[in-house]
Protein backbone atom coordinates (compact mmCIF):
# COMPACT_ATOMS: atom_id res chain seq x y z
CA UNK A 1 0.00 0.00 0.00
CA UNK A 2 1.37 3.39 -0.28
CA UNK A 3 -0.19 7.01 1.06
CA UNK A 4 0.89 10.41 0.61
CA UNK A 5 2.46 11.68 3.91
CA UNK A 6 2.16 15.44 4.61
CA UNK A 7 5.16 16.34 3.88
CA UNK A 8 4.08 15.37 0.01
CA UNK A 9 6.55 11.96 -0.43
CA UNK A 10 4.88 8.87 -0.92
CA UNK A 11 4.90 6.53 1.73
CA UNK A 12 4.56 2.36 1.40
CA UNK A 13 2.51 0.30 4.28
CA UNK A 14 2.11 -3.12 4.07
CA UNK A 15 -1.01 -5.31 3.30
CA UNK A 16 -2.49 -4.77 6.66
CA UNK A 17 -1.77 -1.18 6.96
CA UNK A 18 1.19 -1.39 9.55
CA UNK A 19 4.41 0.33 8.81
CA UNK A 20 6.59 -1.50 6.48
CA UNK A 21 9.30 -3.48 8.72
CA UNK A 22 13.24 -2.78 8.23
CA UNK A 23 16.05 -4.57 9.40
CA UNK A 24 19.69 -2.56 9.27
CA UNK A 25 22.32 -5.12 9.60
CA UNK A 26 25.79 -3.03 10.29
CA UNK A 27 28.98 -3.43 12.25
CA UNK A 28 29.28 0.53 11.91
CA UNK A 29 27.23 1.75 14.73
CA UNK A 30 26.95 5.70 13.62
CA UNK A 31 26.21 4.49 9.55
CA UNK A 32 23.76 1.81 11.36
CA UNK A 33 21.69 4.68 13.38
CA UNK A 34 22.17 7.01 10.36
CA UNK A 35 20.11 4.83 7.69
CA UNK A 36 17.77 3.90 10.39
CA UNK A 37 17.06 7.80 10.78
CA UNK A 38 16.21 8.12 7.28
CA UNK A 39 14.42 5.04 7.04
CA UNK A 40 12.10 6.24 10.04
CA UNK A 41 11.91 9.20 8.17
CA UNK A 42 9.90 7.30 5.59
CA UNK A 43 7.72 6.19 8.47
CA UNK A 44 8.88 2.96 8.47
CA UNK A 45 9.70 0.98 11.38
CA UNK A 46 13.35 0.04 11.92
CA UNK A 47 15.34 -2.51 13.90
CA UNK A 48 19.33 -2.94 13.97
CA UNK A 49 22.00 -5.30 14.27
CA UNK A 50 25.71 -5.04 14.20
CA UNK A 51 26.69 -8.24 13.90
CA UNK A 52 25.40 -11.47 11.85
CA UNK A 53 24.39 -13.66 14.62
CA UNK A 54 22.23 -10.72 15.80
CA UNK A 55 20.74 -10.16 12.20
CA UNK A 56 19.65 -13.52 12.63
CA UNK A 57 18.45 -13.27 16.30
CA UNK A 58 16.33 -9.92 14.95
CA UNK A 59 14.98 -10.65 11.44
CA UNK A 60 13.47 -14.11 13.48
CA UNK A 61 11.66 -12.02 16.21
CA UNK A 62 10.74 -8.65 13.88
CA UNK A 63 9.90 -10.72 10.51
CA UNK A 64 11.23 -7.86 8.68
CA UNK A 65 10.00 -6.65 5.16
CA UNK A 66 13.17 -5.96 3.56
CA UNK A 67 16.63 -5.93 4.85
CA UNK A 68 19.46 -3.58 4.59
CA UNK A 69 23.08 -6.11 4.64
CA UNK A 70 26.47 -4.94 5.04
CA UNK A 71 28.67 -7.43 3.38
CA UNK A 72 31.58 -7.58 5.99
CA UNK A 73 30.37 -8.31 9.57
CA UNK A 74 32.70 -9.20 12.71
CA UNK A 75 31.46 -12.85 13.10
CA UNK A 76 30.34 -13.80 9.53
CA UNK A 77 30.35 -13.09 6.08
CA UNK A 78 27.58 -10.93 5.31
CA UNK A 79 26.72 -14.02 2.08
CA UNK A 80 26.82 -16.65 4.72
CA UNK A 81 24.22 -14.22 6.84
CA UNK A 82 21.98 -13.79 3.96
CA UNK A 83 21.91 -17.85 3.84
CA UNK A 84 20.29 -18.02 7.01
CA UNK A 85 18.13 -15.26 6.63
CA UNK A 86 16.63 -16.91 3.95
CA UNK A 87 16.53 -19.60 5.73
CA UNK A 88 13.73 -18.07 8.21
CA UNK A 89 12.61 -15.40 5.64
CA UNK A 90 12.59 -17.31 2.08
CA UNK A 91 11.20 -13.77 -0.17
CA UNK A 92 12.52 -10.79 1.77
CA UNK A 93 14.13 -8.63 -0.63
CA UNK A 94 18.14 -7.77 0.88
CA UNK A 95 20.18 -4.96 -0.22
CA UNK A 96 23.67 -4.88 0.12
CA UNK A 97 26.19 -2.69 1.49
CA UNK A 98 29.99 -3.15 1.33
CA UNK A 99 33.14 -0.93 0.64
CA UNK A 100 33.78 -3.59 -2.44
CA UNK A 101 32.89 -2.37 -5.98
CA UNK A 102 34.69 -5.39 -7.74
CA UNK A 103 32.20 -7.00 -10.53
CA UNK A 104 33.17 -10.60 -9.03
CA UNK A 105 31.74 -9.45 -5.36
CA UNK A 106 28.66 -8.46 -7.52
CA UNK A 107 27.95 -11.32 -9.37
CA UNK A 108 28.71 -13.34 -5.27
CA UNK A 109 25.89 -11.34 -3.75
CA UNK A 110 23.18 -11.31 -6.10
CA UNK A 111 23.92 -14.85 -7.22
CA UNK A 112 23.76 -15.87 -3.39
CA UNK A 113 20.24 -14.36 -3.44
CA UNK A 114 20.89 -10.79 -2.50
CA UNK A 115 18.29 -8.31 -4.24
CA UNK A 116 20.44 -5.32 -5.28
CA UNK A 117 23.67 -3.69 -4.70
CA UNK A 118 25.27 -0.19 -3.08
CA UNK A 119 28.64 0.49 -2.37
CA UNK A 120 30.36 2.55 -0.25
CA UNK A 121 30.26 5.94 0.55
CA UNK A 122 26.66 6.18 -0.49
CA UNK A 123 24.15 8.72 -0.60
CA UNK A 124 20.85 8.06 2.02
CA UNK A 125 18.94 9.07 -0.90
CA UNK A 126 19.86 6.35 -2.80
CA UNK A 127 19.46 3.72 -0.62
CA UNK A 128 15.89 4.37 0.44
CA UNK A 129 15.15 4.77 -3.31
CA UNK A 130 16.76 1.18 -4.22
CA UNK A 131 14.43 -0.09 -0.79
CA UNK A 132 11.53 1.15 -2.16
CA UNK A 133 12.00 -0.02 -5.67
CA UNK A 134 12.63 -3.80 -4.00
CA UNK A 135 9.42 -3.35 -1.36
CA UNK A 136 7.44 -2.37 -4.06
CA UNK A 137 8.62 -5.25 -6.55
CA UNK A 138 8.50 -8.04 -3.67
CA UNK A 139 4.64 -7.22 -3.05
CA UNK A 140 5.39 -5.98 0.16
CA UNK A 141 3.61 -2.62 -0.24
CA UNK A 142 0.34 -2.32 -2.24
CA UNK A 143 -1.44 0.45 -4.09
CA UNK A 144 -3.84 2.59 -2.07
CA UNK A 145 -5.85 5.75 -2.12
CA UNK A 146 -3.74 8.64 -1.81
CA UNK A 147 -6.33 10.43 0.01
CA UNK A 148 -5.07 8.33 3.30
CA UNK A 149 -3.38 9.45 6.15
CA UNK A 150 -1.10 7.14 8.21
CA UNK A 151 0.89 7.95 11.71
CA UNK A 152 2.26 4.90 12.99
CA UNK A 153 -0.76 2.16 13.29
CA UNK A 154 -3.15 5.04 13.18
CA UNK A 155 -4.93 5.54 9.67
CA UNK A 156 -7.55 8.32 8.07
CA UNK A 157 -9.02 7.80 4.54
CA UNK A 158 -10.21 11.32 4.26
CA UNK A 159 -12.71 9.98 1.05
CA UNK A 160 -14.59 7.49 3.46
CA UNK A 161 -13.93 8.96 6.66
CA UNK A 162 -12.65 5.56 7.51
CA UNK A 163 -10.27 5.54 10.87
CA UNK A 164 -8.53 2.27 11.78
CA UNK A 165 -5.98 1.93 14.50
CA UNK A 166 -4.24 -1.40 14.36
CA UNK A 167 -6.53 -4.11 13.33
CA UNK A 168 -9.43 -1.74 15.22
CA UNK A 169 -12.35 0.34 13.26
CA UNK A 170 -12.56 3.71 14.99
CA UNK A 171 -15.79 5.81 14.91
CA UNK A 172 -15.52 9.15 15.18
CA UNK A 173 -18.20 12.34 15.01
CA UNK A 174 -17.54 14.87 12.40
CA UNK A 175 -15.66 17.25 14.66
CA UNK A 176 -13.56 14.75 16.23
CA UNK A 177 -12.69 13.86 12.59
CA UNK A 178 -11.48 17.01 11.49
CA UNK A 179 -9.24 17.63 15.00
CA UNK A 180 -7.74 14.61 14.06
CA UNK A 181 -6.86 15.08 10.57
CA UNK A 182 -5.44 18.50 11.39
CA UNK A 183 -3.06 16.22 13.94
CA UNK A 184 -2.40 13.75 11.34
CA UNK A 185 -1.53 16.19 8.60
CA UNK A 186 1.30 17.62 11.54
CA UNK A 187 2.62 15.00 12.75
CA UNK A 188 5.25 15.52 15.38
CA UNK A 189 4.32 19.10 15.23
CA UNK A 190 3.19 21.13 18.17
CA UNK A 191 -0.26 22.61 17.41
CA UNK A 192 -1.46 25.62 19.63
CA UNK A 193 -5.05 25.99 20.56
CA UNK A 194 -5.33 28.85 18.75
CA UNK A 195 -4.42 26.97 15.57
CA UNK A 196 -6.68 24.42 16.09
CA UNK A 197 -9.61 26.72 16.33
CA UNK A 198 -8.96 28.29 14.10
CA UNK A 199 -8.42 25.03 11.57
CA UNK A 200 -11.36 22.82 13.29
CA UNK A 201 -14.12 25.68 14.70
CA UNK A 202 -12.78 28.41 11.97
CA UNK A 203 -12.80 31.19 14.56
CA UNK A 204 -10.14 33.52 16.27
CA UNK A 205 -8.92 32.08 20.12
CA UNK A 206 -11.76 34.06 21.65
CA UNK A 207 -11.13 32.19 25.12
CA UNK A 208 -12.85 29.03 23.62
CA UNK A 209 -9.88 27.07 24.64
CA UNK A 210 -11.56 24.62 27.05
CA UNK A 211 -13.44 23.35 23.39
CA UNK A 212 -10.24 22.02 22.52
CA UNK A 213 -9.08 19.95 25.40
CA UNK A 214 -12.68 18.68 25.96
CA UNK A 215 -12.56 17.17 21.85
CA UNK A 216 -8.67 15.97 22.89
CA UNK A 217 -10.03 14.20 25.38
CA UNK A 218 -13.19 12.80 23.41
CA UNK A 219 -9.76 11.61 21.08
CA UNK A 220 -7.56 10.35 23.45
CA UNK A 221 -10.38 7.84 24.87
CA UNK A 222 -10.79 6.89 21.18
CA UNK A 223 -7.64 6.56 19.61
CA UNK A 224 -5.07 5.97 22.87
CA UNK A 225 -7.40 3.82 25.01
CA UNK A 226 -5.53 0.66 26.00
CA UNK A 227 -2.86 1.41 23.50
CA UNK A 228 0.17 3.30 23.37
CA UNK A 229 -0.67 6.60 23.68
CA UNK A 230 0.01 8.59 20.65
CA UNK A 231 -1.65 12.29 21.00
CA UNK A 232 0.46 14.19 23.50
CA UNK A 233 0.12 17.39 25.54
CA UNK A 234 2.98 20.27 25.24
CA UNK A 235 1.86 22.08 28.16
CA UNK A 236 1.73 25.81 27.70
CA UNK A 237 2.26 25.13 23.45
CA UNK A 238 -0.54 22.73 22.56
CA UNK A 239 -0.80 18.96 21.37
CA UNK A 240 0.92 16.92 18.64
CA UNK A 241 0.06 13.52 17.54
CA UNK A 242 2.81 10.68 16.91
CA UNK A 243 3.34 7.17 16.67
CA UNK A 244 3.77 5.13 19.77
CA UNK A 245 6.67 3.88 21.01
Amino acid sequence: MTTTSPQGRTELLRPDRHPVRVLVVDDEAPLAELLSMALRYEGWEVRSAGDGAGAVRTARDFRPDAVILDVMLPDMDGLAVLGRLRRELNDVPVLFLTARDSVEDRIAGLTAGGDDYVTKPFSLEEVVARLRGLIRRSGTASVRSESTLVVGDLVLDEDSHEVSRGDDSIHLTATEFELLRFLMRNPRRVLSKAQILDRVWNYDFGGQANVVELYISYLRKKIDAGRTPMIHTRRGAGYLIKPGE
